[in-house]
């Protein structure tokens, strides 16, 4: 296996009256996707005593799906759809916004440490404007040469996740035994991204440290994943067939030009029905920041080359 390229994560406040700080590696300036993933944020973990935890107000998203995934704490779901739901350690939330949605996200007064990543994948063309949809799965642990593997989505090691996607996908948490090491079977054709969130991991002849992102392009029919240190490594790889449309991404809107973004804001400043109404949170919906003085360009995956490190 050839090396992985490395990717690094900055830090980014999310908004909100008490912003919490959260490492971001997905998009960036040397990738934009991995399959149809288009943002990765890796929270935690966090002293909820100390940083306040998440209280994210009612606000919208369109053109995506949002996959919530936690390692520890539990965070209080709310959306247009009518749902109500506990996003908890090993449980898969998934909500497609489409054509619009919105929701809140709180955690819960018995949290203690928060701990997770918050990822969105980009829906094609044909179902950008779907209907919106939240899906809730538990997905049983599947144990590999020193592994445990849970795949929330998409197919890896024997085991496949009954919740469907728009676009051929992966994910899955891996924690790997101290100085253990797995071969896992990939689709040839999947790119692929692992992030890792505690030990070193070496992706192929590639170290990646926590925080940091490695990227596989596709041609890989394995991927071998081994623990360098003496403790458990946790990572969470995501994959999927290469994403060949261009994206335009400003604030929580996904849309295919400026103009889409333009209407996006438009209608959650109207209060449009559009991203209907979520009951139950005690304050106000967060407002639209405001649009850059320049037209927001389409953006999609460098075309060069890319080394590695």
């Amino acid at each position: 296996m050839s090396g992985a390229e490395v990717l690094s994560a900055r830090e980014v406040p999310l908004g909100g009256p008490r912003a919490m700080t959260v490492r971001r590696t997905l998009p960036q300036r040397a990738r934009t996707f991995i399959g149809a993933w288009c943002f990765i944020d890796h929270y935690g973990p966090d002293d909820v005593a100390t940083t306040g935890g998440m209280d994210v107000a009612p606000h919208p998203h369109t053109g995506l799906q949002t996959v919530s995934w936690l390692f520890s704490g539990e965070i209080e779901h709310r959306d247009s759809l009518g749902s109500h739901a506990f996003v908890r350690p090993g449980e898969l939330n998934l909500m497609t916004g489409g054509h619009g949605i919105s929701h809140t996200e709180v955690s819960t007064p018995h949290t203690t440490i928060l701990h997770g990543v918050q990822l969105w994948v980009a829906l094609p063309e044909e179902h950008r404007n779907t209907g919106r949809d939240f899906r809730h799965h538990v997905p049983g642990p599947v144990h590999r040469d020193g592994a445990v593997l849970r795949v929330f989505l998409g197919s890896l090691a024997g085991e496949t996740s009954p919740v469907p996607t728009f676009t051929p996908l992966l994910g899955a948490e891996i924690v790997l035994g101290p100085r253990a090491s797995t071969t896992l079977g990939t689709d040839i054709t999947f790119e692929h991204g692992l992030l890792i969130d505690q030990g070193e991991v070496r992706m192929g002849g590639t170290l990646l440290r926590p925080a940091e992102l490695g990227y596989l392009a596709p041609g890989h029919a394995t991927v071998t994943l081994t623990n360098e240190t003496d403790s458990p490594a946790r990572a969470v790889l995501v994959g999927g067939t290469p994403f060949e449309e261009q994206i335009v991404m400003w604030w929580n809107f996904v849309g295919r030009s400026h103009e889409d973004i333009v209407r996006a804001r438009q209608d959650w400043e109207a209060a449009s029905e559009r991203f209907g109404h979520v009951d139950g949170y005690p304050g106000e919906r967060i407002p639209a920041p405001s649009l850059p003085n320049a037209t927001i360009a389409p953006r999609g995956n460098p075309t060069h080359p890319k080394g590695t490190r």
